[in-house]
């Protein structure tokens, strides 16, 4: 990458995220690191996990990106009787007019959009959760024999509810692994909170306004791609997540039953890169991979009951991963 292409890219990632960034937060309040780490998975072109208590703005949140990138949104509210036709489609009986045949025709479900936001994903059964699964990571659907594209770009955004565990089903690990990042929603600031209420009581609420489209968003990801990384900050990358799996380490083996895998790997070398670009630096570095660690792990560690006999969480351990594996 020669240094014109170099500073044209910068430009033009910087103008975009700075576009949308100002968009969100006409409607958003607060929720900056929520907020960056959705984007970041947005240009990187992977899936989100969102996980907080209910009324924090993640559905708005999520509704709001879709309308700044003036892509096709679908909501799936899930709930424990949905079967899995009900996300991908079905077939359908019809009559030709002109010919009088019966003929099937397929008919898309919700699933066939380019911002998805499936609602609770945990309120439902695995049968219908892993109907995702193959959209997510082939975006492309399989119904009654016959293999139907996903347009592209394609997102899926999932919320969960933490603190509600009766009639809900635990995501299956290999789903959960499709999934980029697992982001935490915290509660607002006391400013904040001030603000929110104040605004959405007081006034009509902002409509953002559409800054990106789909070819602008597959050329954004195309180009970070593209974006070098040195072998140190891949060794780096490589040396965390295989530590991850590492049980005679010290305060750390001895909680985990599973580590974390190779995609594990990818989306931090792909989350640093896109990070990199948001700072404005043109390869990124070993503290771009700490940045990202937490969304990119917490859902890829499986505890065993050491860890939950101690209190030990997997953010906890996370955070001896990233003190034990210097840079």
């Amino acid at each position: 990458m020669n240094e014109t292409n170099e500073r044209d890219m910068l430009r033009r990632f910087e103008e975009a995220n700075e576009r949308l960034s100002s968009e969100i937060a006409r409607v958003i309040i607060g929720q900056e690191r929520v907020v960056g780490q959705l984007l970041t998975a947005l240009f990187a072109g992977g899936h989100c996990l969102l996980v907080g208590v209910p009324g924090l703005a993640k559905t708005l949140l999520v509704s709001t990106v879709a309308r700044c990138i003036n892509l096709r949104f679908s909501r799936i509210q899930f709930t424990p009787d949905l079967m899995p036709s009900d996300i991908t489609g079905t077939e359908v009986l019809e009559q030709d007019a002109s010919t009088g045949q019966r003929v099937f025709r397929f008919i898309e479900g919700p699933v066939f959009a380019n911002v998805v936001l499936a609602d609770e994903i945990n309120r439902t059964p695995p049968k219908t959760q892993s109907a995702l699964l193959q959209a997510m990571q082939e975006y492309r659907v399989t119904a009654a024999g016959n293999t139907y594209e996903i347009e592209k770009p394609f997102f899926v955004l999932a919320t969960q509810n933490p603190i509600e565990l009766e009639g809900t089903y635990p995501l299956p690990e290999a789903q959960l692994d499709r999934f980029m990042f697992d982001i935490r929603v915290d509660y607002p600031s006391e400013l904040e909170e001030f603000r929110i209420i104040d605004t959405t009581t007081s006034i009509e609420p902002e409509t953002p306004d559409p800054v990106l489209n789909g070819a602008e968003i597959i050329e954004i990801q195309k180009l970070i791609r593209s974006v070098p990384v040195s072998e140190r900050v891949l060794q780096y990358a490589v040396r965390l997540i295989r530590a991850s799996r590492d049980t005679g380490l010290p305060g750390i083996g001895q909680y985990l039953s599973w580590g974390a895998g190779p995609r594990a790997g990818q989306y931090l070398i792909l989350g640093a890169k896109t990070i990199a670009l948001m700072a404005g630096r043109t390869t990124p570095g070993i503290e771009d991979v700490r940045e990202i660690a937490l969304p990119v792990l917490r859902h890829r560690l499986v505890t065993n009951f050491h860890a939950e006999a101690d209190g030990v969480s997997t953010d906890d351990l996370i955070g001896r991963l990233l003190d034990t594996i210097s840079s």
